[in-house]
């Protein structure tokens, strides 16, 4: 099934830290990220070609995490309709008012219990001073700074059955499978949907701790393989944790380099190099066990803490 593209994109994302000052600086000397304002206990960062003022709410909290994941809808009306759709499966918590930058947001959760939103009014970025692009059609200047990562690309949750959050992103949201891991058991281990043409915007993979609500991982895109190797040396200089790659993925194509930010939260940088679906009649590409366990694409095994490591982290 097309997707129905009344979910414009995935928007912004909430991430929980108990090491909010660190967080700061890895986001910022490291990511590239432009902090755009606080609120409270929250900072805001925005990669320097996301249109909206906020990619990364950063929250200080008493543990790692995913906060709230915010889409914005297509046009008010389908916001409207989605409100409707998610109501009627029981998981919507009502309107609240949005950061700045932002409109009323509806909030709800996916059947696992992680925490989202979708809203349609925005504001769009406006930048000053040396923040002015040299061409307009760029929503900021390119910062030069650390990896300098250009957009937020896709969220990866672990859930207890991400079947069943596929299924309410397909049926409700009105996203489409791109591609799945199939156990011989027939169980899905993990799930890629998209609102757009990219191949994939929010993803589930299996949580083997059972536990519901937790993390995988947040991607940011950059334009290039040599900016994913560039990272992996900018880590080494900054003291930042790599878990694995530079690598290519098998499922999807990507190039990538995964990161932990000082809190534990998995980053990834990803170079989706341009792999777009076209088709509305594309059929998801199943991926067995067997398949699976020949690791990447050029054959780098799956690390072990790619199936353990979450946030916030639960004892095992």
């Amino acid at each position: 099934m097309p997707p129905l593209h009344e979910i414009a994109h995935l928007a912004h994302v909430e991430l929980l830290t108990h090491k909010p000052e660190e967080s700061l600086d890895f986001f910022v000397r490291y990511l590239g990220m432009t902090e755009n304002g606080s609120s409270g206990d929250s900072v805001f960062l925005r990669a320097w070609d996301d249109y909206e003022n906020t990619t990364i709410k950063l929250t200080a909290a008493a543990q790692s995490g995913v906060g709230r994941t915010n889409f914005r809808a297509a046009t008010p009306e389908a916001l409207q309709r989605r409100v409707a759709a998610i109501e009627a499966t029981g998981l919507g918590r009502g309107w609240q008012d949005g950061d700045p930058g932002y409109g009323p947001v509806y909030v709800f959760t996916d059947p696992d219990g992680h925490e989202m939103g979708v809203y349609y009014e925005t504001e769009w970025y406006r930048p000053q001073g040396d923040l002015v692009p040299a061409l307009k059609n760029q929503a900021q200047a390119y910062p030069g700074r650390g990896v300098s990562v250009r957009r937020i690309d896709h969220i990866n949750y672990l859930g207890v059955d991400p079947r069943a959050n596929r299924d309410f992103f397909v049926d409700t949201l009105g996203a489409m499978t791109t591609e799945q891991i199939v156990l011989d058991s027939g169980e899905i281990a993990g799930t890629w949907t998209t609102f757009t043409n990219q191949g994939y915007n929010a993803v589930w993979t299996k949580d083997r701790t059972g536990t519901s609500g937790r993390l995988h991982h947040v991607s940011f895109a950059v334009d290039s393989r040599d900016d994913i190797i560039r990272a992996a040396d900018l880590a080494l200089e900054h003291g930042v944790h790599i878990e694995t790659g530079p690598h290519k993925h098998t499922i999807q194509q990507s190039f990538f380099l995964y990161v932990w930010e000082p809190a534990g939260n998995r980053i990834e940088l990803d170079n989706p190099a341009a792999r777009l679906v076209f088709a509305p009649d594309w059929e998801p590409v199943d991926w067995s066990e067997a398949e699976r366990a020949k690791g990447q694409a050029w054959g780098l095994q799956t690390i072990s803490t790619f199936h353990t490591h979450g946030t916030p982290p639960v004892q095992q």
